[in-house]
């Protein structure tokens, strides 16, 4: 059996992706993604599913970081409407409700519900975590929010369902392999991630981005961060619509490699039909 690591516990929006995607793969739980990233490098499991971008808080911290030097390639997408639930053990009410626990992103996508019950917000680690947590207490006063599998995990009851304070609330979850897997040309819309180092040049950014102008190129991504420490040591994590064996792409890629000092695919793999 296929063997998928994520980073959080039973009932995390990455366990609900692979149920949904991959329900003939063993989903297994990793406390980090330094864990996810470790247990597919030893071969424990096979792949790895790990968040990405969130529409509402934008790129997961440290994933940009990991990604490059992971040896690992991105080979599918997937993308999550978030659904968070406040969830209570049973027999708790919202008038003995004192404290929610959730992780901080959550807590802050949830403020509407927090302020409405006059709530203190509690950090936890996860958001299934923060179910487990208050399912073991058994305690009234204390809630959380989280995604609706860990009700189901946990043995929960849902007090409030669907209390994210924005209705576009999503993620885009990326599948990892550590075999570089091309997804073919000509075969319906693909997405390529890569990242590039700009040579220390006057506008070399702007010249190494002209030939996906020139060869009508969409770019749906391109972000900056720092690497090595360094303030002027940039690295750039950029996505484009197509294969890199359309003609358009493959020139402008091959312009690319004037102006900078690496360039690494990390993935070349189908587009989502959520993109359309």
């Amino acid at each position: 059996m296929v063997r998928i690591a994520y980073q959080g516990e039973p009932g995390a929006n990455s366990h609900i992706v692979c149920k949904q995607h991959y329900p003939d793969a063993e989903a297994v739980a990793c406390a980090s993604f330094e864990d996810v990233f470790a247990a597919v490098a030893s071969g424990d499991c096979d792949l790895a599913l790990i968040p990405i971008d969130n529409s509402i808080a934008g790129r997961v911290a440290d994933i940009h970081h990991f990604l490059p030097d992971s040896g690992l390639h991105i080979i599918a997408e997937h993308f999550l409407r978030i659904q968070f639930h406040l969830m209570v053990v049973p027999g708790a009410s919202a008038e003995t409700l004192r404290t929610v626990h959730s992780h901080v992103h959550a807590l802050g996508q949830c403020r509407k519900v927090i302020r409405e019950l006059g709530l203190t917000p509690l950090i936890s680690g996860d958001t299934a975590g923060a179910a487990r947590e208050i399912a073991e207490a058994g305690d009234p006063t204390q809630a959380a929010i989280a995604p609706p599998l860990a009700a189901e995990i946990y043995g929960l009851e849902i007090l409030r369902r669907d209390v994210e304070d924005e209705d576009h609330n999503t993620t885009r979850f990326v599948l990892l392999s550590p075999e570089y897997v091309m997804a073919p040309q000509g075969n319906g819309p693909v997405v390529t991630s890569f990242v590039f180092n700009v040579r220390n040049l006057p506008s070399a950014l702007y010249k190494a981005l002209g030939g996906f102008a020139t060869n009508g190129i969409n770019m749906t991504k391109l972000e900056s961060y720092m690497v090595g420490g360094e303030f002027a040591a940039t690295q750039f994590l950029a996505e484009v619509d197509g294969h890199p064996d359309d003609p358009g792409l493959k020139r402008a890629l091959e312009e690319l490699t004037f102006f900078t000092t690496d360039i690494k695919v990390l993935g070349v793999y189908p587009a989502d039909p959520f993109r359309g």
